[in-house]
């Protein structure tokens, strides 16, 4: 009987012959797919930065924010504070205050008057091209002697003992913004008025004072101080006048007409700017 000639058994994943691979059943079916890592410097980490730039910025306006609100608010309470009270008196400001009354009378003061607005619509206008008043108004047009409102220079006059007649318009406006000018008559000498231009040449008691002798010759009697008096006391809308210059007197309309009153007094003034410096 002849011999059945056995067939060779052909090696698993190769076909007979030809070389080629044959996909073997189940081998990496199911197997996860997984994206080839980014690169330094691509998409993913550009996006982490560009991210965490943001949320750093808004960290930054937030802190800013903060800061501002919190300076905001110990300005305002510094404000409120200083409305009502500046700083402590010296030994010397309050004897000053408790001669004052008896000083009035030798003086011979007035009482403290109330003077009526320059106009309703030009109490507070600057004097300038373009302004309701274009130039400087006659001083026999504003309602006291000195004056003590009405339409007045821009820029206000810095506190300071002037020895001669200052931009009287400049001098309107510091009032505005409370402060006090005691006005003295020309050729005036006396022990009195060297104390009171010592005491207020001071650097602690020279804010929003201004003392300089009242002469305005072109203006006419609208220049000098009322007959008879030495010593003119003027905040805004307000006045006192005095036939003898007086330190106690004068300090004691200083004490309740500036701005800030000194701590324990009550700033009695109604100026329109307070707060604002000169």
């Amino acid at each position: 009987m002849a011999k059945k000639k056995r067939k060779r058994a052909v090696p698993s994943g190769r076909s007979g012959g030809m070389g080629t691979t044959t996909k073997v059943p189940g081998a990496n079916e199911g197997a996860a797919v997984r994206p080839a890592p980014a690169s330094p410097g691509g998409p993913n980490r550009l996006e982490r930065k560009a991210a965490a730039r943001r949320a750093r910025e808004r960290l930054r306006r937030q802190m800013a924010r903060r800061r501002t609100y919190r300076r905001a608010g110990i300005g305002i309470v510094l404000l409120a504070n200083n409305r009502t009270r500046g700083s402590a008196l010296t030994p010397e400001e309050s004897k000053l205050l408790a001669d004052a009354p008896a000083a009035m009378q030798t003086a011979g003061c007035s009482s403290i008057q109330t003077i009526k607005p320059y106009s309703s619509d030009n109490d507070r206008t600057h004097i300038g091209t373009g302004s309701a008043v274009p130039t400087p108004p006659a001083l026999s047009s504003y309602p006291s002697t000195p004056p003590v409102s009405g339409p007045h220079d821009p820029v206000p006059l810095p506190a300071g003992v002037y020895p001669d007649p200052p931009d009287i318009y400049r001098t309107i406006h510091s009032l505005e913004h409370a402060a006090v000018i005691i006005w003295y008559a020309p050729g005036t000498t006396s022990d009195e008025l060297a104390k009171l231009q010592t005491f207020f040449g001071k650097a602690s008691e020279q804010a929003k004072v201004i003392v300089a002798p009242y002469d305005y010759a072109s203006q006419g009697a609208a220049g000098k101080l009322p007959a008879g008096k030495q010593m003119v006391l003027v905040a805004w809308h307000h006045m006192q006048t005095c036939s003898q210059v007086s330190l106690p007197v004068a300090y004691d309309f200083v004490a309740h007409y500036r701005n800030p009153a000194p701590k324990g007094l009550t700033y009695k003034g109604d100026a329109p700017e307070p707060d604002v410096p000169i």
